[in-house]
């Protein structure tokens, strides 16, 4: 297996100290983004896994154990979740915030994204929440709060050089999605539709939701418009309701993401950017 370790500060030594537990010589392979080693021809055992990813999350260190022939090019479609994914912040919470009620609507927004809730009712009863807002709220959060998160725009200029499509899936809102695939140039994008009646927030969400099935439906939809198979996808995720579409991806991906979704991704970002994914694929 190839092994990628990667970090935004890591010291020489934390590097060293990883390549004496793993058996194998580290190779900087690193560009001007930050810093990046590859160790080639690992195997490693369970055990040493478990050391080695205790290791490397206490030094701050992102590491990706991967075949050595898997490159970007063998994927044709990126689908990425958005509120704490493709951005840094969880766009319900703050509209909630608008009315004061941010605590309460992110406590919610926690306890579905660890898994805790079924998102259904967790959406439901946060959208209940911003009942009888202006909805010039959501402009404002576009405006004033909204931000890309770390990496996203080389990662997203070496997914489009690639020629690889772009899906953007999210239990958020319409809203946002919209303004985010034009702006970026995305090629699809899915999501929630807030209900707005005379200019105020109704509460509830107009039309089905875009759920943990849903989000692994729509990667299915496109990749078979697209003519390739979900094997040929890169998915995205931080939350318990992305491990779906996850689960069918050629290439799972987990981005500052809980422990439940670190745990079952190919791959988890801790600490680089999202064009950490470019040195592992290379």
């Amino acid at each position: 297996m190839k092994l990628t370790l990667q970090s935004l500060h890591a010291e020489h030594g934390a590097i060293k100290q990883i390549s004496t537990l793993i058996g194998a010589n580290a190779v900087n392979i690193s560009d001007t983004g930050h810093h990046a080693w590859r160790c080639d021809n690992v195997a490693l055992p369970d055990e040493q896994k478990a050391q080695l990813d205790a290791t490397c999350f206490s030094a701050g260190i992102d590491y990706a154990l991967q075949p050595p022939d898997v490159k970007l090019g063998d994927f044709k479609l990126l689908a990425m979740d958005m509120d704490s994914t493709l951005i840094t912040i969880e766009c319900i919470d703050e509209i909630a915030d608008m009315q004061g009620l941010k605590p309460q609507v992110a406590a919610i927004t926690e306890a579905a994204m660890r898994g805790e809730l079924e998102f259904n009712e967790s959406l439901a009863r946060r959208v209940a929440l911003l009942k009888g807002l202006d909805a010039s709220a959501l402009q404002r959060v576009y405006d004033e709060r909204l931000q890309l998160s770390l990496g996203a725009e080389p990662m997203l200029a070496a997914i489009k050089a690639a020629g690889i499509k772009t899906l953007l899936v999210s239990g958020g809102f319409t809203f946002f999605t919209d303004r985010m695939k034009a702006k970026l140039g995305l090629d699809y994008a899915h999501s929630n539709v807030l209900e707005i009646v005379d200019g105020k927030l109704t509460g509830k969400v107009a039309g089905g939701i875009v759920n943990a099935d849903e989000k692994r439906n729509t990667v299915e939809r496109v990749c078979t418009e697209l003519g390739i198979t979900t094997s040929q996808a890169i998915v995205m995720g931080d939350g318990a309701n992305d491990l779906n579409m996850m689960k069918i991806a050629g290439l799972s991906v987990a981005f500052r993401a809980k422990p439940v979704v670190r745990a079952q991704a190919s791959v988890a970002l801790n600490f680089v950017g999202l064009d950490g994914i470019l040195p592992i694929l290379a």
